[in-house]
Parts: C-alpha cells; sequence; structure tokens
C-alpha cells in the first residue's frame, strides 16, 4: 500500500522509509537470533532451564521498563539520536552474545549473559520507540500504513534469523551466526548515521506535563494498551506451549519450524493492508474488533476448542488456526498504535513530537510486558490444564477485549461533518488577519501594507470570518496549516480536510482538546 503512495512522497520521506525498511528488518534478524542456539550451549556451561529462561525475559522485562522513560524524553534526547544510537547498541551486543562460548565457569557465563542481554534490550526499546514517533511525524497522512509496513520488514527479520542463523550455526558453530549478522546490523547502524535526515530542532513544552500516567487516564489509549498487552500474550503463549502442543503429529524438524512462520509470516503480508484500511477506510476501533475475532477463532481452531468436535484436532485445522492468529496480531497491534496516537490528541495532548514519543514508548512497553508474561503464564497454564485448556485463557481475554470495544462504538458521539475548504474558497480569516488566494494578508481593519488598529471590526467576507482577538487554540490552528511552519522540515502534506477518520486524511489536522475522536476514547 505504501508503495502504492510513492508518487506523493517526498525525497526525504522516501529515504527515511529504505532507511527504516533495512534497519528494522536487521534488528528482529538479531532480536530473534538468540533462541534457537543459546539453550544448547547455556546447558553445557551448567544452567539451568530456569536461568536461561530468565535471560530470555529479561529482555523483554527491560524493555516494557525504559521505553516509557524514552518516550518521554525523547524530545529533549532527540529522535535521530536515540535511533541510531539504539541499533549501535544492539549490534554490538549481538556480537558480544557470540562470544559467550569462550567463558568459562557456569556464574560467569550467566551473569554476562544477563548483563549483555539487558544492554541489548535498552538499545532496542530505543530504537522501536525513536522509530515510531518519528514515522508519526514524518508521515502524518499515512501513519498506519507507513507502520505497518515497516513492521513487515521486521516480521520478516523474525523469520530470516532462526533461518540464516541456523545455516551459519552448522557452517561455523555458536559464533558465526551472531558475529556475521550482528555486524549487519552494526553496519546499518554507520548507513543510518550518515543517511537519516536529521530532524529539526523543537522546543520543549515546560507547560506540558504529558506522561504515562496521564495518557493512560484517557480511556480510549488505556483500552488500546490493553489490546496490545492481550495481542502479545498471545504470541508469548504460542512461542512457549506450541511446539508440546505439535508433538503429537510427530513433525520433522523443516515442518515444525515451518508452523512457527505461519502466524508471524501472515502478520508480515497482511499488515500493510490493515494499515491501509486504518488510514482511509475504517476508524481503528473497527480493525481493533475485528482481530479480537480473528484471534478467537484461531486460538480455538489451534487448541482446538472443548467444545468443538473431534474431527478439529487435525494438524490443517491448527494450521489454519495460525493463519489467522496471524490476521488478528496484524489488525490489533497496527489499529491499537493508531488510535493511542489520535486519541491522545484528541483529547488535548499537543501535536508535537513529545506526544509521539510518549505513545511511542507506550506500544513498545507495553507489548514488552505481554511478551513476558505471556510464556510466563503460558508454562503455568500447561502444566495445569494442558494446551486445549490453557488456550482458552487468551480466547476470554480476547472476547472481554472485543466486547469493551463493541460499548466504546455504541457510546461514541456521532462525527459532525465539517465543510472543507475548496480552492475557490481559500479567501478567509485566521486570527486578526485574511489571508487571500493569492497569496495576500491583510489585517482585519486595513491592508497588509498599512497595518492600522481599527474598531470597525473585521471586512465583510464571502466566508465566515472571525473575530479579531484571536481565540485560544488559534495559533495552534494557524502553525498546523501552513505548508511550512516554524519546525520547517516537520510540515504537514496536502491537508485538505478539517478532522479526521473518515472524513480527512490525517489525524494530525485536530486541535487539541476541541474536536473529541468519540465520547469514551
Amino acid at each position: 500500500m505504501v508503495l502504492k503512495n510513492l508518487r506523493s512522497f517526498s525525497k526525504r520521506q522516501i529515504l527515511t522509509l529504505v532507511v527504516f525498511s533495512i534497519a528494522d528488518f536487521c534488528n528482529a534478524i538479531c532480536v530473534s537470533l538468540q533462541a534457537p542456539f543459546y539453550p544448547q550451549e547455556a546447558e553445557k556451561k551448567g544452567a539451568s532451564a530456569t536461568e536461561y529462561g530468565l535471560v530470555f525475559g529479561i529482555f523483554e522485562l527491560v524493555v516494557f521498563l525504559i521505553s516509557p522513560f524514552y518516550g518521554q524524553h525523547l524530545n529533549k534526547i532527540g529522535p535521530k539520536f536515540l535511533f541510531n544510537g539504539g541499533i549501535f547498541t544492539t549490534g554490538i551486543c549481538a556480537i558480544l552474545f557470540g562470544f559467550l562460548d569462550k567463558v568459562d565457569g557456569h556464574l560467569p557465563f550467566i551473569i554476562l549473559s544477563f548483563v549483555i542481554r539487558i544492554i541489548e534490550a535498552m538499545g532496542n526499546a530505543a530504537f522501536l520507540t525513536a522509530s515510531f514517533a518519528i514515522i508519526a511525524k514524518e508521515f502524518p497522512e499515512n501513519v498506519a500504513t507507513t507502520f505497518a509496513s515497516l513492521e513487515t520488514f521486521f516480521g520478516l527479520g523474525l523469520i530470516v534469523g532462526p533461518t540464516v542463523g541456523g545455516a551459519l550455526y552448522e557452517m561455523g558453530g555458536y559464533t558465526t551466526p551472531f558475529v556475521v549478522l550482528g555486524s549487519a546490523l552494526f553496519l546499518s547502524a554507520i548507513m543510518t548515521a550518515f543517511v537519516l535526515p536529521d530532524h529539526a530542532e523543537h522546543e520543549v513544552d515546560k507547560k506540558n506535563n504529558a506522561n504515562l500516567t496521564s495518557v493512560l487516564k484517557i480511556p480510549g489509549v488505556l483500552l488500546a494498551a490493553v489490546s496490545i498487552v492481550v495481542t502479545s500474550m498471545s504470541i508469548g503463549f504460542l512461542s512457549a506451549t506450541l511446539e508440546p502442543h505439535l508433538r503429537k503429529y510427530h513433525l520433522s524438524a523443516m515442518v515444525l519450524g515451518l508452523m512457527f512462520v505461519i502466524n508471524g509470516g501472515t502478520y508480515a503480508l497482511t499488515a500493510p493492508a490493515w494499515g491501509w484500511l486504518c488510514d482511509k477506510k475504517i476508524t481503528p476501533k473497527i480493525a481493533t474488533l475485528i482481530g479480537c475475532i480473528f484471534i478467537i477463532i484461531g486460538f480455538s481452531l489451534i487448541g482446538p476448542a472443548p467444545f468443538l468436535p473431534e474431527t478439529t484436532k487435525d494438524l490443517w485445522v491448527t494450521i489454519g488456526g495460525l493463519v489467522f492468529h496471524g490476521l488478528g496480531i496484524a489488525a490489533l497491534l497496527v489499529s491499537s498504535f493508531t488510535d493511542a496516537l489520535r486519541t491522545s490528541i484528541a483529547h488535548g495532548f499537543p501535536n508535537n513530537l513529545e506526544t509521539y514519543g510518549l505513545i511511542s514508548g507506550l506500544w513498545t512497553s507495553t507489548f514488552a510486558l505481554g511478551a513476558f508474561i505471556g510464556p510466563s503464564l503460558a508454562g503455568i497454564l500447561y502444566d495445569t490444564w494442558g494446551f486445549q485448556y490453557a488456550s482458552m485463557s487468551i480466547v476470554i481475554l480476547s472476547i472481554v477485549i472485543g466486547l469493551i470495544v463493541i460499548v466504546f462504538l455504541i457510546c461514541s458521539r456521532p462525527r459532525r461533518m465539517y465543510k472543507e475548504i475548496g480552492k475557490s474558497q481559500e479567501n478567509f480569516l485566521i486570527g486578526a488577519a485574511r489571508y487571500t488566494s493569492t497569496g495576500g494578508l491583510s489585517d482585519c481593519g486595513g491592508s497588509a501594507k498599512h497595518r492600522q488598529p481599527s474598531l470597525a471590526g473585521p471586512t465583510t467576507s464571502s466566508t465566515a470570518s472571525l473575530p479579531c482577538e484571536r481565540p485560544p487554540g488559534m495559533t495552534g490552528i494557524i502553525a498546523r496549516n501552513s505548508y511550512k511552519n516554524r519546525h520547517g522540515n516537520w510540515h504537514q502534506r496536502d491537508a485538505n480536510a478539517l478532522v479526521d477518520g473518515q472524513y480527512s486524511s490525517s489525524f494530525s489536522s485536530l486541535e487539541p482538546g476541541k474536536y473529541r475522536y468519540d465520547s469514551l476514547a
């Protein structure tokens, strides 16, 4: 979907897309590289399953804890610095992880594993938080589409990582895949440092006390955050329990590996379509509801659910369930990010980089929380009830989220229709000045050349006029509707409508605090 709109993108935006695609792909490869090779090496050093399981779990826990901090201070740190620093850190840690087999002794091995994994998680959280914020700022009219398309490259990286890593492992042992693929990420970090466009410096709004707590007080944003947690829990649940569940089919190693690719591959292929739908056709909450339905169907088939007949225990039913799960997570992850961003702005948060960073940090943090809870909860439930009944926990959670979304949709306030300003109506008043279709500027009581105070009020015009005294919030409207405002590169392109959703192409034209996204959101 993004490729279809490339003609409307500037060179700067296309360059940003290329850089992000390469970085996302390489980063996903390195993040997914440890799982196939580390446990066996850890056991050689005398580590237990609990110990090396915590090495994996600590990664998601650190991302959950550090991402809100990155998001809240993104404007101070700088998005490009945080982006590049995160990639460099992740690449270096991936290389260092490959030398753990050289460490002698059980305790030093485990300690170094934790240290490297924690630092790598800090880098990964920085990279993800900065990338989501830059996407929201650079592509205001296509946030969901662009976000989803880049997630395709991340999903492909998750598939390629273990596959290529396995081949390199057979060729050169434990160290080879980490050094080769970690170096690829390090080289991509060098490329982004030189190629990624600089972003204009922005003044920090000192009056704005926005933080994670304040944004989560908005019901619509809280719902989006919970949706992300449940979605990542479903992914983590399968990563921990799908292999033992499939043992009854006696699959070969190659077929078993392909089973783990089905839902991730479906997600990677369909995420751009969901992004396009959220941007152009449907509201994000509709996509969230559809995603919940797909996950309910998916886990009911994978289980299979206790209420389904015995014929559903065939392998092809499980494969179908994994496809539905991939469709569900694509719909939920894309729509939740977009919905949280639009809703926070509609409830008075400034439409600037600080808010984008805050929501990016929230998305990264909540996804990591679910990824941490999912496998942990799955193991306990699997040991207690078995896969068939344990999988119903995800079904129940998805049903709850779906019902809450239905309540939001029923209770949401109907949108007002705002008339678009056409080219023939470009003579209009903003604040104390009239902007004409010829580009001229005149005061309410005088011309542009002779600006004198006037008590007679605004000049008669065919369009609706505003009072000469600029009302609160009008400065923000002027800044966002100019094709090049004082931020220079951060400008809104070709915006023709006054509201978001189906009546415009961008959420960024919302005036904070004036037009509500809906009554509950």
